[in-house]
Formats: C-alpha cells, structure tokens, sequence
C-alpha cells in the first residue's frame, strides 16, 4: 500500500510513530523549553533496548551521559543548526556511536526540538582495527625473518664464506626462518580456504574420540620434549557428529599446540569430551574463572552438542585480553608461544562453519580450559 494511504487511514503521527518503532537504530526525539535544560520526548523501541529506562520525559543526561555528547546536542538546539558526535560507552565490552542530531521545526510557545538518531559502529571500528592489526602484525611477522634472511646471507657472501663452522651455523638459522615463514603462508591460505567456504556445512561423519587420540598421538614427540603430562577423558554417550575430519583435526591440534606450549614443564594438559543436550548445558562453565563466549551458535531449540574442552596449567589470561583471542595475530602481552598468532583465528572460523561455539575460561595463574562445542546431527541428536 502507497505511503499517502497509510497516513490518509492512520493519520500521519500514527504512521511516523510505526516507522519510527521499526527501526533498527535508535532514535530519541528531544525537546527543550527556553531556559530549561533538554528532555526526552520519546524513544522508540531500539532505544529503549539500548538505554532500558523510562525515556518519556527523562532528562537528556539520563541516557546520553556523555559530556561531550550533550554538549553537541544543546549547541545543536542553541543555534538550530545539524550536528554529529561519535562517543563510547564503557560495559562488559565497550562500543562505539555516531550521534546525528537535526532540529526540527519550533513548537508551540518557542518549544525547540531536535531528532537525534545514533549509529552502533560497534563492528565497523573492530573491524577496521582487525584490518589495520593484520597488516602491521603480517607485515611484521614476514619483514623479521625475511630481514634474518637477507643479512646471513650477506654475511655468507663476504667473510663467513670460507669458515665452515660459522657456514654451517648460519645456513641452519636460515632453515629456521624460511620454515616460519612457510608455517605463516599456509596458515594464511589455511585461514583464506576455510572463509571461502564457511557457509556450506560439512556432511561427514566424525568419531571424535578416535580424533582426539590421533591428535595426542601426533604431539607425543613435542609433549616428551617440553616435559608435560597429558590426559584425555572420553564420556559415555558421545556419538559422532557431523563434520570435516582434517579440519576437526587442525581444530583440536591447535588447542592441544598451545595448550603444552604454555604449560611449565611438569605440569598436565587435560583434554575431555562429553555430551551436552543443550547449547546452555553445552556453554556452561567447566571450572572457576572468568568465563567468555568467543563463538555462539544459532541453535534450534532441543538441538544436541558434543563438547570438547582443552584445559592447561599455563599461567592464565587476564580478563581484558579474552574477547581477542580469536582475532588474528592477536598474542597476549609478555606471552609468545613463537606461533604465527593464526591458531585461534582458524579454530573459530572452522567450528563457525561446523554451526558450534567456542568458549574460554581464564585466570592469571590459573591456567586456561578452551571449550568446542559442535553440534550432533538430527538423526543423531534424536537418538541420544
């Protein structure tokens, strides 16, 4: 139905006020009397979700508290005059907006008025700091070897070319630094193939307790080389699920990588695998500690999990470092496992195009449990 009949039926201030409760994006209509400092006339329904308070007749400052922010909106109202500001909020994860603020005509009695609609650019800002990290922290991880590199083979070329020892010495450093590098290609065209296709879900069938031991069998050389114990708990009930078998590998491979890296020697790596018949009972937490969901699935009501957790004695991750875990490149201040900083990174996208989730919980000196839930398929998740 055409626009004019719409308001023709319900009156142009029904209408606009159904438009305005349908957007996505908050908006507050804001009014002030001459010599009164600015309220709140109305807030549609994204800004009530945003604010959660009583928005009719609340003072401005009530639900924008940020100086800078009133402050744009009453020079705004002052000089009738189009105005923007970007601020941010501080919470559990702080997020960042856009306030457009555009006066409307004057009321009644000199009563001005001013729309003021805000913009989350929550995502736009982390990903363009993701872009921007990514290319300092690729630049940085290819210019340190590529820079070893160039200078030993300088230094072969002129005096070290006739002593054998320093010869041998250098020639084997050089073999360090190209297979870094190598190992930071294929992590990168890993990352890039698993992106291209994580939108189509796997179709095959995974045992992933038979997984889990190929993996831990894999590592045995490096587990007896850093001196760390390792254990696997396999629950009753768990069934195959759905799922890329190299992948799934590469997934739990990374975990139990980092896991002995960051373990002092002497200490245990415990990796476990039990059914879970819900995403709550899947995402619930599995020991004390600051717990975060990296990955949520969207899951079907009554939909099944199987979850596999990797737990270390490593010395723990601080709050403030867990939300980037999974960004690419992102390494925790004052800890270097010498990876390419990707792990983390193909661990989301692969258990994202698997539909399952991704938890961690952490302490500092407490050690760290990464959790893997996937889900079962619905034959599967019927049976159990």
């Amino acid at each position: 139905m055409p626009l004019s009949q719409v308001l023709e039926r319900g009156g142009a201030g029904a209408a606009a006020e159904l438009i305005l409760e349908l957007l996505p994006e908050p908006v507050l209509l804001v009014q002030a009397h001459e010599g009164e400092p600015p309220e709140i006339a109305y807030g549609n329904a994204a800004a009530r979700e945003v604010f959660r308070i009583e928005l009719a007749g609340a003072p401005l400052g009530a639900a924008l508290r940020r100086p800078e922010v009133l402050e744009a909106i009453e020079g705004a109202l002052e000089i009738e005059a189009p105005t923007e500001v970007a601020f941010e909020t501080i919470g559990v994860q702080p997020r960042f907006w856009r306030a457009f603020a555009r006066p409307l005509e004057a009321g009644p009695e000199g009563l001005r008025r001013l729309v003021v609609v805000l913009r989350d650019e929550t995502d736009a800002r982390r990903t363009e700091r993701m872009r921007a990290d990514f290319l300092a922290n690729a630049s940085h991880e290819l210019r340190t070897p590529l820079a070893s590199l160039a200078g030993f083979v300088e230094t072969l070329r002129t005096h070290a070319k006739d002593d054998p020892e320093a010869r041998d010495k250098f020639l084997g450093i050089m073999a360090q630094q190209a297979t870094r590098m190598a190992r930071l290609v294929d992590d990168l065209l890993s990352l890039s193939r698993i992106e291209l296709n994580e939108h189509i879900a796997p179709s095959g069938k995974v045992e992933l307790a038979r997984t889990i031991q190929d993996v831990v069998d894999a590592v045995r050389p490096l587990i007896e080389e850093r001196g760390v114990n390792i254990t696997t708990d396999v629950r009753p009930g768990v069934t195959p699920v759905t799922g890329d078998r190299d992948q799934l590998v590469q997934v739990i491979q990374n975990l139990v990588d980092n896991a002995v890296k960051y373990t002092p020697k002497g200490g245990a790596v415990r990796i476990s695998l039990e059914p879970a018949a819900s995403v709550e009972a899947a995402r619930a937490p599995s020991r004390s500690g600051v717990g975060l969901s990296l990955l949520s699935p969207d899951a079907p009501e009554g939909q099944a999990f199987v979850v596999i957790r990797v737990t270390d004695d490593g010395p723990g991750i601080a709050r403030q470092h867990l939300p980037r875990l999974s960004e690419r490149f992102y390494r925790v201040e004052g800890q270097r496992s010498g990876g390419t900083g990707l792990g983390l990174a193909i661990v989301k996208h692969v258990v994202n195009r698997h539909r399952g989730g991704l938890t961690v919980e952490s302490a500092e000196g407490e050690g760290t449990t990464f959790s893997v839930y996937l889900p079962l398929a619905p034959a599967v998740a019927a049976q159990a």
